[in-house]
């Protein structure tokens, strides 16, 4: 999900929830303790130069339940962000939360409720890897039982 995608559906809410992955919602007493642009360099394991940049929330939570953070306040921060930080609304947006430790997520949004989606880590240079390529995967029932293969008298067996 990107900065403009977030702004257009806290637009359409009235509370502000977000989900995580094993279903349960964050609190409804948090917080967004940051919204930054973080911007990373690095070399992939094949040698090729990379650059990324996201937007990036934090939510944290702290014993104030009654705290609620409502769409048109997210709205206000985003918008101040945007300005200080000069924030590109076409960014995509990484969430941090505590978890066990501080634990990054996707974003995505279900018409209702915000969605921390999992994220994983990749080999971005499996062809320098020696990493071999996934098999194409066949139904059995996509296989051609005419084949001439093992038909009779194909001189197969």
């Amino acid at each position: 999900m990107t900065l403009q995608d977030i702004q257009t559906h806290l637009g359409a809410l009235e509370q502000l929830e977000f989900q995580l992955p094993n279903g349960q919602l964050v609190p409804r007493h948090f917080h967004v303790t940051e919204i930054g642009k973080v911007s990373k360099d690095f070399i992939d394991c094949g040698g090729t130069l990379r650059h990324e940049t996201v937007i990036n929330f934090q939510l944290w939570q702290a014993n104030d339940y009654d705290h609620r953070l409502h769409p048109e306040k997210l709205t206000h921060i985003i918008e101040l962000s945007k300005s200080a930080l000069e924030l590109p609304e076409d960014l995509t947006i990484e969430v941090e939360y505590q978890g066990d430790t501080i634990q990054k997520y996707g974003l995505d949004f279900d018409g209702t409720r915000f969605l921390l989606t999992t994220t994983q880590t990749d080999c971005l240079a499996k062809d320098q890897c020696g990493i071999p390529a996934d098999k194409p995967k066949i139904k059995l029932s996509d296989l051609n039982s005419n084949s001439a293969c093992c038909s009779p008298n194909s001189g197969c067996c």
